[in-house]
């Protein structure tokens, strides 16, 4: 599957109707997002079944300020509409294979069951980042 330009039009709706979607923040100045474009479509190509979207930050600040972009490129996986992965930097093909490997295998009720019992420890949206107390 080709890669999808994701812009405020449509990304809402990407994230909302398919199980995993892979996120590439990149702009067209940026050199290593050169070097990671051909590995994330070669990865698009090779799993057919997950949607790989692009995000031009130039073209989309407001896609990227929303998720507090701030290196480029950024990396991001959804599954089932969580956000579970924000890498910035350049990942290898092996590395990115690897994460894709990971997503398709996490059990989803688990994962939900560690954010509810997150968001019962520390709130609702408590934007720590910690799964786990300190």
């Amino acid at each position: 599957m080709a890669t999808v330009e994701l812009t405020k039009d449509n990304f809402a709706e990407t994230i909302e109707n398919n199980e995993i979607v892979l996120i590439d923040f990149w702009a067209s100045w940026c050199e290593p997002c050169k070097t990671f474009e051909p590995i994330f479509k070669e990865a698009s190509e090779k799993h057919a079944e997950i949607t790989f979207g692009t995000v031009d930050t130039d073209a989309e600040p407001e896609i990227a300020g929303a998720f507090n972009i701030q290196s480029i490129p950024t990396f991001m996986v959804f599954r089932d509409q969580i956000g579970l992965l924000s890498q910035p930097g350049v990942l290898s093909e092996s590395a990115l294979d690897s994460v894709i490997e990971q997503v398709k295998g996490l059990d989803m009720d688990e994962v939900r069951a560690q954010i509810a019992e997150h968001q019962a420890e520390h709130g609702e949206g408590c934007g720590c980042g910690n799964s786990e107390e300190n």
